[in-house]
């Protein structure tokens, strides 16, 4: 017995030692992925909890062919390949979405879209085909930092310092500006920190708290930036910033000098032009703007509105729809490294981003709601590379004179831009006008495309393997990025049943052609 209870006693001892062992360790660290998870469940119970005071059911969640179209147009910029669809919709791993998700931002065609995406931002006049070459060096230069994925405050203080060399896309981005410190200050103001401060420019803001001073204190950051002689060779993209330049109050005349929008002016001592000046307070701390707005815009890419809308308005007057969410998102973005893939990642993981976008209640939720997905317009570029993918074509360019190579330079893509493009549109609103309907139903690029002759979907059809239920999937799979439903395989199948053996080839061409002219292939849901 006395064995016994010795025994024991050290079984406890040692049990509790290994207890105050497991105290004395330090709790593990959370993850990144753990971090995404719980960002994901707040901002679905911040949405949620919205939704329920309002009284309102969320829509369901979507469909995996649904999903995996939407997230494809949202984070590259085109519709899903055939073989990826039957490959997803195949896939029974309950985690499948969220890896489709990684490797949809590991893509170089996610690089490509963000550029695209962030180029008309900066240059949002549109592309005009004679400058041409000149945007292909801000859509390159931007491409390769969404590569890299460049933390978003260093790459907007990269921007903020570009004189030349590599920095030879930034450039453009000052030039096409036309160097004046105004029109600078707005447009940064507008584009990285969300503050639309252009309209102190003249007079003291009506609805915000900004002064002409704060206005013009800002855009003195930009006044002594210069383009050195033109004469010189392989400077003509440069910039340089030298000692003098001032603005002046257009209503007093007096010098007003650098001023940080938070109010704080450049400490004496501190070193650098001012340009730099400015990019090492838009990355640091002091600057609240920066990774709001950067927020703001990440949740409009992928829901084609703000949390705070329009976009690039986050001033006291124009609150967020949901505060809470818009302050622990930031929060989030900001601890997470401002690593904008990483945000995109979180955002498209939630409840709230995979809603289906069918609405079967008797009035639809207001757009901030979130209760169901937002159906967008596809832009310009994600109308013409879904074009493309079904017609498995790879546009290419190069840039005259040199090694530079770019889908913007092919000049099929420039024509059907050119005509598509809406200059300043809402994803949420259908602005297209009698030009662009035209361009989809009588274009050359529709038209190659439901060629029977031409196009290599259609061809692809006449394998003798296929039945024509199957040929029928493929095509709905190629364009709606779903399987038909049975009422549309009976139509498409009365449709080609009522024509000619001979005629049955321009029988599927019509098919093609009207699906491809479709709200469905042209709205991304």
């Amino acid at each position: 017995m006395l064995l016994l209870r010795i025994a024991l006693a050290s079984l406890v001892v040692f049990s509790f030692a290994d207890v105050l062992r497991a105290d004395d360790a330090e709790p593990a660290q959370p993850t990144q992925a753990d971090r995404r998870a719980a960002m994901v469940r707040r901002i679905d119970e911040i949405i949620n909890a919205r939704l329920k005071a309002e009284g309102i059911e969320p829509a369901a969640r979507s469909s995996d062919a649904e999903f995996l179209r939407r997230v494809s147009l949202d984070l590259t910029g085109a519709i899903p390949r055939v073989a990826d669809v039957r490959a997803f919709l195949a896939d029974e791993r309950p985690d499948k979405r969220a890896r489709m998700i990684d490797r949809l931002l590991d893509s170089p065609a996610h690089a490509t879209h963000m550029a695209n995406t962030f180029r008309h931002i900066m240059l949002p006049g549109g592309m005009d085909i004679e400058q041409i070459n000149n945007v292909v060096g801000v859509q390159n230069w931007l491409r390769q930092r969404f590569v890299e994925n460049v933390r978003y405050d260093n790459l907007v203080s990269e921007l903020l310092v570009a004189t030349a060399g590599d920095d030879a896309g930034p450039a453009l981005y000052y030039t096409s500006l036309e160097l004046l410190p105004e029109k600078l200050a707005g447009s940064t103001a507008r584009i990285f920190l969300g503050l639309q401060i252009e309209c102190a420019q003249c007079h003291d803001h009506p609805f915000d708290h900004w002064k002409q001073t704060d206005f013009w204190g800002y855009a003195a950051f930009f006044a002594r930036l210069r383009r050195p002689d033109m004469n010189q060779p392989g400077v003509q993209m440069a910039l340089v910033d030298i000692d003098e330049g001032e603005v002046q109050h257009p209503k007093t005349g007096e010098v007003v000098l650098p001023q940080y929008p938070s109010g704080n002016a450049p400490a004496k001592d501190e070193l650098g032009t001012r340009r730099q000046q400015l990019a090492i307070w838009m990355a640091s701390r002091d600057n609240p703007y920066l990774p709001r707005a950067a927020v703001n815009r990440g949740w409009s890419i992928l829901f084609g509105r703000g949390i705070v809308e329009p976009v690039d308005d986050l001033g006291p007057q124009n609150p967020p729809s949901h505060p809470e969410l818009m302050d622990e998102l930031t929060r989030y973005f900001t601890k997470s490294g401002f690593d904008m893939r990483e945000l995109l990642r979180t955002l498209a993981n939630t409840e709230a981003y995979q809603r289906t976008s069918a609405w079967s209640g008797p009035k639809q939720p207001p757009a901030d709601l979130y209760a169901c997905m937002a159906v967008k317009t596809l832009s310009a570029e994600q109308l013409y590379d879904s074009v493309n993918r079904v017609l498995n074509r790879r546009g290419q360019g190069m840039m005259p004179g040199t090694n530079v190579q770019s889908s913007l330079l092919d000049p099929q893509r420039q024509v059907f831009i050119a005509k598509m493009q809406v200059a300043g549109r809402s994803p949420l609103e259908y602005q297209a006008g009698v030009l662009q309907a035209l361009t989809l139903l009588n274009g050359s690029d529709l038209a190659e495309a439901t060629d029977p002759q031409k196009s290599p979907l259609l061809g692809a059809l006449e394998a003798p393997f296929l039945g024509s239920d199957e040929q029928l999937q493929t095509l709905f799979i190629a364009t709606f990025s779903r399987p038909a439903t049975d009422e549309e395989l009976t139509l498409c199948k009365n449709q080609l049943a009522s024509r000619s053996e001979s005629d049955k080839a321009k029988a599927w061409s019509d098919i093609l052609w009207a699906i491809m002219n479709s709200a469905e292939f042209a709205l991304n849901h």
